[in-house]
């Protein structure tokens, strides 16, 4: 999820530093947008340092040299297509009032008028200039368009005045940026710990055993507890994909290298998922130097630790979590798993079908609670982990009503 972060030229302009950085706490993407005034008070680099992508400073520029940039005569309708929202902090008079008329005479105004996005301003400024009709008629406007205004605070402002027009607090931004995402935060206070990937067991330097798992599904989950507000504690095995900027990676090769990274992080967790693909063998002997072929050769094997069952016998009043991938018998392998296991919950999904799965963003899974059977038919592996996060949610509610209590 990706979002256009508008900073417009007033005092409260550092402020949008901090709400940055709150976003990518919570696994979004931030594009920052810089008015000519803006770069008065903050320089560019500040953002593109903490967002990581390149900042825009102006309609027909790339950056304070002001070289030519051949892509941004058309570059406010790609970024327009690219982000889920438009929002200003802090938004000045000024922005407000090109936006009410439809005024497009910078990059950010222009981008304004070119997204069909969610958009949401914070307003800041002087207290008479909050307080002025035309002001206030202008928010109006934007209010029956659909724009999501979070009130200014009140109380001593730059200007040396009392009253209306202090940025909003950071946090209340936050809140109505996932809010207008449709990103809930119903897992904050939690601490979810999440395995993702497979693992490699070591036959000799240039060998070892594996499997297709892509990580991909562990990584949509920490992603998507991330942006519902909690902490995330990712332990990954080899893979390609990048992990959440927010997400505590730990990253492993093997499964012993997994379970002694569980083990040490569980007392943290108060949510465990695990999605790791873990070879459930490994070579009795991993030998020092690279085997030559001699033809026909027995390799023999043991059977690596159960992590999930070990964290299951653990878990006191964390929730565990596992997944099983199967190819036959799936539900009712399944069910003898969440059984055997002490597990609250267990997503199963068959791996013979084509499409779904390893190698794949899609999956279909059956998730299989001591009271609920839920089937998930086949969509994107993003929102499967919101439907796993939403069973998450109500396995919590028996503990933070008894904390309530």
């Amino acid at each position: 999820m990706k979002i256009a972060l508008g900073v417009t030229g007033g005092i409260a302009a550092y402020k949008a530093a901090e709400v940055l950085r709150l976003l990518r706490d919570r696994g979004i993407r931030v594009q920052v947008i810089m008015t000519r005034a803006a770069q008065e008070f903050v320089r560019p680099l500040t953002f593109a340092a903490l967002s990581g992508e390149k900042v825009i400073t102006g309609m027909f520029s790339s950056g304070e040299e002001q070289e030519p940039n051949i892509d941004s005569a058309i570059e406010h309708i790609a970024v327009s297509q690219a982000i889920d929202a438009l929002v200003v902090v802090p938004a000045t008079a000024d922005v407000i009032a090109h936006f009410a008329q439809g005024a497009a005479t910078d990059f950010l105004t222009t981008l304004y008028l070119a997204t069909t996005v969610p958009v949401v301003i914070a307003p800041a400024m002087n207290v008479n200039m909050w307080n002025h009709p035309a002001t206030q008629a202008n928010l109006e406007i934007l209010r029956k368009r659909g724009v999501k205004v979070v009130e200014p605070g009140s109380g001593y402002l730059a200007c040396g005045m009392v009253g209306q027009g202090r940025l909003a607090e950071n946090e209340a931004i936050v809140d109505t940026v996932l809010e207008t995402l449709g990103a809930s935060q119903d897992l904050s206070g939690e601490t979810v710990l999440i395995t993702a990937g497979p693992t490699r067991e070591k036959i000799d330097p240039v060998r070892y055993l594996t499997n297709r798992s892509s990580g991909r599904m562990g990584y949509a989950l920490a992603e998507a507890a991330l942006r519902r507000g909690a902490r995330v504690l990712l332990v990954s095995g080899p893979t390609n994909l990048t992990a959440p900027g927010a997400a505590e990676v730990t990253r492993v090769e093997s499964a012993e290298q997994m379970r002694h990274a569980v083990v040490s992080l569980l007392p943290q967790a108060t949510i465990v998922i695990k999605t790791a693909a873990v070879s459930d063998y490994r070579a009795k002997v991993a030998v020092a130097q690279k085997i030559k072929r001699k033809g026909p050769m027995t390799l023999e094997l043991e059977a690596t630790p159960d992590i999930l069952k070990e964290l299951a016998q653990k878990k006191q009043n964390r929730i565990v979590i596992g997944f099983a991938a199967e190819t036959e018998n799936v539900l009712e392998n399944a069910r003898q798993k969440l059984v055997s296991k002490n597990l609250d919950a267990i997503i199963v999904n068959d791996v013979s079908r084509e499409g779904v799965g390893f190698d794949s963003d899609r999956n279909a899974v059956t998730i299989i609670t001591r009271d609920e059977v839920i089937e998930v038919p086949e969509t994107s592996k993003w929102e499967v982990a919101q439907r796993v996060l939403d069973q998450v949610v109500k396995l919590i509610q028996p503990r933070k009503s008894a904390i309530r209590v």
